[in-house]
C-alpha cells in the first residue's frame, strides 16, 4: 500500500473532519495514518493560501466541511485539476436537509460553536474549578461567580465541580484552618458571592476517619479528634461571620440538594448566574 495523507479542511477548527477520517481510517488499521487540518478556511484568500501547501503533493485524499460555496468551489476545481479524491462531508447533507424543512441554509461559519456555547462553558466552569481546588491560587478569586468557604470535609470540591459542570458557574473553593490566614480578597470581594459550608461534629468526625482509614492511617489523628474539629468550625464560624456570607449545612445532604439550596442563595442575593 502506497504512503498517502488526508487534508481536512475546514471554516471552523477542523475537529469534527478530523474525527470522521480517524474514525474510518481505523477501520483499515490506519489509526496513525496523518491526518492534516487546513483551519479556519472561510474565504479564498485564506484557501488560497492553504492550497500552496499542497503545490507538488501526491497521492492524498481531501476531505472538506466547508459551508461557503464559492470556497467549496474552489477547492473542488483545485483537487479535479490535480486529480486529488476529495470529499464533501457536509453539504450534502445540508442540501437533504433544505429539501426536508424547506428553508435555506444560514451559510455561515461556526454556527455550531455558536449554538453549542453552553457546552463550552460548561467545560470552561469545570476547568476553572480544577484550576482553583482548595485555594491553589487566589488569583481566581475575581473571576469567580461564586467563592465557598469551609473546614475539610464539608464537601467544597465536588460542589465547585458539580456546580461547573451541571450550572455552568465558576467557583473558587478556600478551605478555612486556623493555622492558615485566610486571603485579604476573601474580604474584599462583595459578600454576596460568598457561601460558607459548615458540617456536624459527628459527621466530620465519621467522614475524616474514613478519609484517614482510605490513605492508610489508622484511628487516632489530630485531623480526625473531635477536639480539633470543633476548633476548626469555631474558626470557621468567625471567619464567616467576619466576611457577613451565608452558611449550608451540608450534613446529611447529597451534592444535588447542597447545590440547589446555594443556588436558591445566589439568586436571592442578586447574582446573575446561568
Amino acid at each position: 500500500m502506497k504512503d498517502f495523507s488526508v487534508h481536512v479542511f475546514s471554516d471552523s477548527f477542523g475537529e469534527t473532519g478530523e474525527q470522521l477520517a480517524r474514525c474510518a481510517l481505523s477501520q483499515f488499521g490506519l489509526r496513525e495514518s496523518e491526518v492534516i487540518k487546513h483551519s479556519h478556511v472561510c474565504n479564498l484568500e485564506v484557501l488560497e493560501r492553504e492550497l500552496k501547501i499542497l503545490n507538488g503533493a501526491k497521492n492524498i485524499i481531501v476531505l472538506y466541511t466547508i459551508v461557503h460555496l464559492d470556497v467549496v468551489g474552489r477547492l473542488k476545481e483545485f483537487c479535479q485539476e490535480r486529480e486529488f479524491k476529495c470529499i464533501d462531508m457536509l453539504n450534502p447533507l445540508i442540501d437533504l436537509l433544505q429539501e426536508h424543512v424547506g428553508k435555506a441554509p444560514r451559510r455561515e461559519s461556526g454556527l455550531y460553536r455558536r449554538l453549542d456555547e453552553k457546552y463550552f462553558k460548561r467545560i470552561e466552569a469545570i476547568e476553572f474549578a480544577v484550576k482553583y481546588d482548595d485555594g491553589k491560587d487566589i488569583r481566581g478569586i475575581h473571576e469567580a461567580d461564586l467563592v465557598i468557604l469551609g473546614v475539610s470535609r464539608t464537601s467544597k470540591t465536588p460542589l465547585s465541580i458539580y456546580l461547573g459542570n451541571k450550572k455552568k458557574i465558576k467557583v473558587i473553593n478556600i478551605p478555612l484552618v486556623p493555622e492558615v490566614e485566610v486571603p485579604k480578597e476573601v474580604f474584599e470581594i462583595p459578600k454576596r458571592k460568598v457561601i460558607g459550608l459548615t458540617n456536624s461534629i459527628e459527621m466530620l468526625n465519621k467522614i475524616r476517619e474514613q478519609r484517614l482509614k482510605t490513605i492508610g492511617f489508622e484511628n487516632g489523628s489530630t485531623y480526625s479528634s473531635m477536639g480539633r474539629i470543633i476548633e476548626e468550625l469555631d474558626y470557621a464560624e468567625n471567619v464567616m461571620k467576619r466576611v457577613g456570607c451565608p452558611v449550608v449545612d451540608v450534613s446529611e445532604k447529597a451534592i444535588e440538594e447542597s447545590a440547589e439550596i446555594i443556588m436558591e442563595i445566589a439568586r436571592e442575593n442578586g447574582l446573575r448566574l446561568y
